[in-house]
């Protein structure tokens, strides 16, 4: 069975999706539609379902497998379905959910051997105890949660691979400049993307969760320090404690991009840099991986909207 990033532009298809995304909007002549993203393994998909019923409305859930026909389309320089046919999947198809979640090309246990690695360069003793205590509450979810709803990392480990990335970034910079707390960078580094495991439902059909709506993952991440000093008997008003929570709060950069406050310690201001880093690096790879050799990229909306071209000759 074909999967969809198999699926040539203008070829006509007809495969089971995972329905990751189903936001009801409407069209200009006042009728409902769904835009949907579809994900297989192969990666996500959006397509427009036109004319919705309530009863399709209700049907068509995230979370649910579904058989899709239709043509693989572009629209503005981005992939998409042109919807033919929709149905549910059904008794004695393959209707699993997890079979249809984009995985990392990684091993969670070469993953978690990288972080408890880099938990032995944090030296400064407050900090260790309270990256440590908030790893071990959240350890399943942190190697099995995305680091986004799309975008990037948006797959199952997602945010502990990303984690992982950005640690080999920070190595990397410890060395140049060795007058870095690595205490601080690694610290942050670690616990900066955490509250995601609250922030967000899942791997599956990832969606925003209320408290992730209402408070977001960089407020969630200092609550939960707080807690944890509380738990283990930490002053949280300790310098270190602070410097901690303000790499953490510092680490989107600008008020404008989410952060309650700007980087004010200069780990925090490289925090916010290798985090962008890794996540631009990651989204743009993401779309030429699905380019042909001499052709530009679908459109990155994340990245004012601008394709990147595949080069010819590797390396």
């Amino acid at each position: 069975m074909s999967l969809l990033y198999e699926v040539k532009e203008g070829d006509e298809f007809g495969i089971y999706v995972l329905i990751k995304a189903a936001d009801v909007r409407t069209a200009r002549n006042g009728k409902p539609f769904i835009a949907f993203r579809f994900q297989d393994r192969s990666g996500s998909m959006d397509g427009m379902y036109w004319s919705a019923t309530e009863e399709e409305i209700n049907k068509f859930q995230v979370g649910r497998v579904v058989f899709l026909r239709g043509d693989r389309d572009n629209y503005q320089g981005s992939p998409q379905v042109k919807i033919k046919a929709l149905r549910l999947a059904e008794e004695g198809e393959p209707n699993d959910p997890t079979l249809y979640v984009e995985r990392i090309d990684m091993k969670i246990d070469e993953i978690k051997e990288q972080i408890n690695d880099a938990l032995f360069q944090i030296h400064e003793p407050n900090i260790n105890r309270i990256v440590r205590k908030i790893l071990s509450e959240h350890e399943e979810a942190f190697y099995t949660f995305p680091a986004a709803k799309r975008n990037h990392h948006a797959m199952a480990g997602g945010l502990s691979f990303h984690t992982v990335s950005m640690l080999k970034i920070a190595k990397a910079i410890l060395e140049i400049y060795p007058q870095l707390n690595s205490s601080l960078l690694i610290g942050g580094l670690i616990l900066h993307d955490i509250g995601k495991t609250i922030e967000l439902s899942g791997a599956i059909s990832t969606e925003y969760t209320f408290k992730g709506k209402m408070l977001g993952h960089i407020v969630i991440m200092s609550e939960m320090i707080d807690q944890v000093c509380q738990q283990i008997g930490i002053d949280p008003d300790k310098e270190p404690v602070v410097l901690l929570k303000h790499v953490v709060l510092a680490h989107h950069g600008k008020l404008e991009y989410g952060s309650p406050v700007q980087p004010r310690l200069l780990e925090a201001e490289i925090l916010h840099h290798i985090d962008n880093l890794d996540a631009t690096v990651n989204m743009i790879t993401s779309v030429l991986d699905k380019t042909e050799p001499g052709k530009e990229s679908a459109q990155i909306y994340p990245l004012e909207r601008r394709s990147f071209y595949q080069p010819n000759f590797r390396k």
